[in-house]
């Protein structure tokens, strides 16, 4: 389901859900005994899978902020790719209603907080104002 015109409403963009067997290894990994060890090749076995992008850049946070920035970037850009071939022109809604858009918004609060850890103040505010953009119905800690 790509873009979705309602009325005057800016179109909504819902990307397409990710491979089942993606999916079900990523949750394998999520509840492994070493999360950050185990969803690591999920990423590489299916790069364009942001969900498992965005899993990595949460699980870094504490320990390895320039990491987690470099997942969460990576993610974010998969999900830009994501969009844009799912007919997103760069303007319009992706909501978190749609679980198939949760790996994209995950990432992009990802390097929203990340930035901010390693004092890219413009970009942490770049990607707050993006986020209350593609979601403004959506209420985060800082948003």
């Amino acid at each position: 389901m790509p873009d979705i015109a309602v009325g005057n409403a800016p179109p909504e963009t819902v990307l397409p859900e990710p491979p089942p067997e993606a999916a079900q290894a990523l949750s394998e990994a999520m509840t492994s005994s070493s999360p950050r060890a185990a969803v690591a090749p999920v990423a590489a076995r299916w790069p364009r899978y942001i969900e498992a992008w965005a899993s990595l850049a949460e699980l870094n946070v504490g320990d390895d902020v320039v990491a987690a920035y470099a997942f969460a970037r990576t993610g974010y850009h998969r999900g830009l790719d994501a969009l844009r071939a799912a007919g997103w022109r760069g303007s319009g809604y992706v909501r978190w209603r749609h679980p198939s858009n949760r790996g994209f918004l995950r990432s992009l609060e990802a390097l929203q907080l990340t930035a901010g850890l390693i004092g890219e103040d413009d970009e942490q505010q770049r990607c707050a104002l993006f986020l209350r953009q593609l979601d403004p119905e959506r209420r985060g800690a800082d948003r």
